[in-house]
């Protein structure tokens, strides 16, 4: 094709291998949100030359829905932590088998079952032959992810320390390594986001809505974003409420108004959005505790 050209796709999962193909061969290449694309069509007849037709037409008129993408770098660094919390998933699941085989059994240790002395009582019960042979290929294979794990925990530690942006998070008490290097990664440019709303939209942590006139409905979280950053800032929340001041007035506050449940999520939404702020604005969590302050003070000053 004569340049210059400009190619536009639906975004996909399996998309990255024509992406670096159109960077190697110097095309400019967009992405568009699919949901968006697809809601520029009223017509219900859906095959791929209509699609096609659809993107070019959308390119043409200047009005092709691109998304932002994130760089190799920070594709590389989001397969690091997938792949940590893939294997910290498999090692839960041998656990939960190791537990259940052990109270089977009359063995009821606990958290200490993790122990050399609990690896040591449960390699002593005497089992039948296929049953022993399952604990053992459990005990062998929770060895192995405990040992990868903790390398892996290693080179995420590694990571975030090498990165302005999540040592600026990890100075907000309860945010760890792990937690701040994916708030950064997945995010990407923290001012793509026009306020707090975009952020928790982007995750997923705003409430479903069906209203109609003065009638409004809310339901549960929408969950239209990346789980693993979810995950993490729920995990996160729990031990910043333990930390923080604030936090801790506001969670039990929720928990009185909202449950359990409830009260975790706008934890969870709180701190990060506050950990936006941060990237944001480039400040440590003393500076954000200060300028917080300022700006309560200034509003009790207005409303005196």
């Amino acid at each position: 094709l004569p340049r210059p050209v400009r190619v536009g796709i639906e975004a996909t999962g399996s998309m990255q291998w024509f992406l670096n193909l159109m960077e190697e061969l110097g095309i400019e290449c967009l992405v568009g949100h699919p949901a968006e694309i697809r809601a520029a069509e009223p017509r219900k007849q859906k095959h791929d030359r209509r699609d096609a037709d659809l993107i070019l037409k959308l390119l043409i008129e200047d009005r092709f829905p691109a998304i932002w993408l994130p760089t190799k770098e920070l594709l590389d660094l989001r397969a690091l932590l997938r792949h940590r919390h893939q294997w910290v998933r498999l090692r839960t699941r041998i656990q939960n088998a190791l537990q259940a085989i052990a109270l089977a059994n009359g063995l009821r240790r606990g958290s200490s079952l993790w122990t050399p002395r609990g690896q040591h009582a449960i390699a002593s019960l005497p089992l039948s032959p296929h049953t022993a042979y399952r604990r053992s290929e459990l005990q062998a294979m929770y060895v192995k992810f405990e040992t990868d794990i903790e390398i892996l925990n290693l080179e995420v530690e590694q990571q975030a320390g090498a990165r302005p942006g999540a040592r600026l998070l990890m100075t907000h008490p309860g945010v760890g390594p792990i937690t701040a290097l994916a708030t950064e990664v997945f995010l990407g440019d923290p001012s793509r986001f026009a306020d707090s709303k975009g952020l928790a939209s982007y995750v997923g942590m705003i409430p479903g809505e069906h209203s109609s006139g003065k009638r409004q409905r809310l339901g549960g979280l929408t969950k239209q974003g990346n789980p693993l950053l979810r995950f993490l800032w729920g995990e996160a929340g729990l031990h910043a409420v333990r930390r923080d001041p604030e936090l801790k007035r506001f969670y039990r506050r929720k928990l009185i108004q909202k449950g359990l449940g409830k009260a975790r999520a706008a934890v969870a939404r709180k701190l990060g959005i506050r950990m936006w702020i941060m990237l944001r604005d480039q400040i440590e969590y003393n500076e954000f505790c200060r300028r917080g302050q300022m700006q309560q003070k200034s509003g009790d000053a207005c409303a005196g």
